[in-house]
């Protein structure tokens, strides 16, 4: 691992509180947009942070936004208001050109069990533009695992939109709390398609975002397994607050050298 590939979970709304701290340390942000955020940005003073992030040599990644969204909603109206964010999106992007954006899939089998082909189909006519705008600002589009419990959605999604800019960012926490196969099982099915990884620790009660290696997940596991099949990949720490942040940072720094690329 490439001491440039970590970044750390940054909302849009507290980016400019923080922008001294980002440079000052060096830490790379993952931009996260909500929808209120996107609908009052600034995109002048957007390119601004984007000019003073690059001169200073941080690179980014994003987070869309995800709140009552379903890029495989079978309601029309929830389905094209999850496409227009999606562009809102990647207008954002192509300002900020950041090396991966983040979705989440919206799927969980209690909600689309019986309806799976058609949430499988409209999220591949919503994700199908979103990589083409991918490929024009030269980034790449990943889907997060949330309520999966167990990677075969997530795998058909993939398989069916076929590009090498449509991704997989694999959520340790959010594995930690909803799958039901082992963490040796889900890289073998998904392992070469992650393009980032979100880093945070729980005890599988709760999406805690405590600092790696202070709650239950096998850590060491995990990189040995971001190791073999996704050493390029970007990791992202989800920490929640500053001090959360440091300690992360402080925890992660023994694995750095045994994950060099």
């Amino acid at each position: 691992m490439k001491v440039n590939q970590i970044f750390v979970h940054a909302p849009f709304a507290l980016l400019e509180e923080h922008l001294d701290f980002l440079l000052q340390r060096g830490i790379n942000p993952e931009i996260a947009f909500t929808g209120e955020s996107l609908d009052t940005l600034d995109l002048q003073r957007l390119r601004e942070i984007s000019g003073i992030l690059s001169e200073n040599r941080i690179r980014t990644t994003m987070h869309a936004p995800f709140m009552d969204l379903s890029p495989g909603a079978l309601d029309r109206l929830v389905l094209e208001a999850t496409r227009q964010r999606f562009q809102q999106v990647m207008a954002a992007a192509a300002v900020l050109k950041p090396s991966v954006v983040v979705f989440h899939p919206g799927y969980d089998r209690w909600r689309f069990g019986s309806n799976r082909h058609r949430w499988l189909k409209n999220s591949i006519e919503t994700f199908q533009p979103v990589v083409e705008q991918a490929a024009a600002i030269g980034c790449v589009v990943a889907v997060e695992n949330i309520f999966e419990e167990e990677p075969s959605t997530l795998r058909a999604l993939l398989d069916a939109v076929d590009s090498p800019l449509f991704r997989h960012c694999f959520d340790v926490g959010h594995w930690n709390l909803f799958s039901k196969l082992s963490m040796e099982d889900w890289f073998a099915a998904l392992g070469p398609f992650i393009a980032e990884a979100h880093i945070h620790d729980n005890h599988g009660l709760a999406d805690d975002h405590s600092p790696l290696g202070e709650a239950g997940i096998d850590f060491p596991l995990f990189f040995k397994l971001m190791a073999r099949y996704a050493p390029e990949a970007a990791w992202t720490i989800e920490a929640h607050n500053r001090e959360a942040v440091e300690r992360a940072l402080e925890n992660i720094s023994p694995y750095l050298g045994a994950c060099r690329t």
